[in-house]
């Protein structure tokens, strides 16, 4: 039987991490360390932690994400992993986050800049910059009275481009449409 391994009591204050979901048997013969009050179970492992949960996201002081299995789980209830190194410092002040963009699923994700795959050449934003490209890009890939004003054969490929440039620029939202009208 495996050691009970705990983590000091403020290790995960304030952190960025992304959880991948695992089989709920990947739990057996593990025993519960933590249970949250909001119901969120823990497994601590010499390699990572195990987070059992129905919700994830903004958690108190810290954004815990759920990268989903493929095919998607119908369970609300989720086990994810992540490895000890996986676990990045948030906060609120510096330009720490990027994006990225799945242009066939019409997804957005922020990422920590400490993420060994960044190539550095995303802009990196607050927290607040971030949430609000985010949106932006959400609202593009969702909507489509926004292009209504373009002159355009594809609107994927449109919204490809102004996704781009919102990724990889500091130009507003208002200077890359003016760009493509």
């Amino acid at each position: 039987m495996e050691k009970n391994f705990r983590p000091s009591p403020n290790s995960f204050k304030n952190t960025f991490c992304v959880f991948h979901e695992m089989p709920i048997e990947s739990i057996n013969g593990l025993k519960v360390q933590y249970d949250s009050k909001a119901g969120s179970k823990y497994y601590y492992t010499k390699a990572g932690m195990y987070r059992l949960s129905n919700h994830w996201g903004r958690l108190a002081n810290s954004k815990w994400r759920l990268e989903p299995l493929e095919p998607e789980t119908i369970s609300k209830l989720k086990l994810g992993f992540a490895s000890w190194n996986d676990f990045y410092p948030d906060n609120a002040e510096e330009e720490i986050y990027y994006l990225e963009a799945n242009f066939i699923k019409k997804t957005v994700n922020y990422q920590h800049k400490n993420n060994p795959l960044y190539d550095k050449k995303a802009i990196l934003r607050t927290s607040f910059e971030t949430t609000k490209r985010i949106k932006q890009i959400r609202n593009l890939f969702n909507l489509t009275s926004w292009a209504k004003y373009f002159d355009y054969e594809d609107i994927d490929v449109l919204r490809e481009q102004i996704i781009t440039e919102l990724i990889f620029t500091n130009k507003t939202l208002e200077e890359i449409k003016k760009q493509f009208i």
